[in-house]
């Protein structure tokens, strides 16, 4: 590590103390029903300065994630204007489940109204409803804690409830704010595709050997620096998380297990998608394993999320992206 890196990594971490010093006060995780950003029965989760807010009453997500008051989510202002069993936008802290091109339309999880439940842990559990698509959901939502760091465990249950078989894998899919540079980190297992990245053309074309200016192979990472030249674009890493630094000086880590024994039935076997559009919202989607359900049987995946304190560059200057790798593997490893 050069003197500058070292610098760096000290101050990333020393400034990361300061931001969450304090978020483990004495106090209890708590949960109550609030309304927020027009829905009526949200419920919030909190942990010292760490806030999650869930809403059941429209496709079972995250409305906000955040530390000290800075946010992860980007929610969309149309919601405001949510009224029930009406159509509406559906933004921030989604969760789904594919394969995106031969999935069962199953719209009433996807926006409809779920059943919310606190439980005694303080935590959250959301059910979605029973007639949509053959699989319902369930997604169990609480605080892990590590090295003084608060993170939200998304846990989320397929079960199988058709009297068919279904073929089915776990897809997150939650809006940030844009403007930041995502970065995947590639692992120690060679990709299947020359450019490590496919990029999804017009008329269902995946290009696995694309290239882009705004996506550069550097240090064991692909930094995706702004809009690509088409926004969806798919991974077949098995590193197990992702990072998303903004403006604003903060990374959202999403942490989430990878199988390279199992099958992944995405169309191009992707274990992550990003979705970067021009515009105002980033997509981050971490994606399962394929589970083969049937009749009466689940299979569930965790995805858990941190929000840190980390610089992001100035003109001119670059991530330290060993300085990123190992700021995540202290302060967000896996629980034992």
């Amino acid at each position: 590590m050069t003197l500058a890196s070292a610098r760096l990594l000290l101050l990333a971490s020393f400034s990361t103390m300061w931001w969450l010093v304090g978020n483990l006060s004495a106090e209890e995780p708590s949960a109550r029903v609030v309304p927020f950003h027009g829905y009526t029965q949200a419920i919030e989760l909190k942990l010292g300065k760490t806030r999650a807010v869930l809403c059941p009453q429209a496709g079972g997500r995250v409305l906000e994630f955040s530390v000290d008051g800075v946010d992860a989510m980007y929610l969309d202002e149309a919601e405001k204007n949510w009224q029930p069993g009406k159509p509406g936008p559906i933004t921030a802290g989604r969760f789904d489940y594919g394969p995106e091109l031969t999935v069962v339309p199953h719209p009433k999880a996807w926006s409809g109204e779920w059943t919310g439940e606190i439980t005694k842990t303080k935590s959250a559990k959301l059910t979605s409803p029973r007639d949509d698509g053959g699989i319902q959901l369930v997604r169990e939502f609480s605080f892990v804690v590590h090295d003084k760091f608060v993170g939200l465990s998304c846990k989320q249950t397929m079960t199988n409830i058709s009297m068919e078989i279904r073929v089915v894998c776990h897809w997150g899919r939650s809006f940030s704010p844009g403007g930041g540079i995502c970065v995947i980190p590639l692992g120690d297992c060679p990709s299947r595709f020359p450019s490590k990245y496919a990029m999804y053309e017009d008329s269902a074309i995946i290009n696995v050997k694309a290239t882009d200016e705004r996506i550069r192979d550097r240090d064991g990472f692909l930094e995706i620096l702004s809009p690509p030249r088409k926004p969806k674009l798919g991974f077949d890493t098995y590193a197990g998380w992702l990072g998303y630094v903004l403006p604003n000086d903060t990374v959202f880590v999403k942490r989430f297990p990878t199988f390279p024994d199992r099958v992944y039935n995405e169309a191009a076997g992707l274990t992550l998608s990003v979705w970067y559009p021009t515009g105002a919202r980033i997509e981050l989607e971490p994606i399962g394993p394929r589970e083969r359900l049937k009749p009466g049987e689940s299979a569930a995946f965790t995805e858990d999320w941190w929000l840190l304190k980390h610089p992001f560059p100035k003109d001119g200057q670059r991530l330290d992206l060993k300085a990123l790798r190992e700021q995540v593997a202290k302060q967000t490893s896996e629980m034992k």
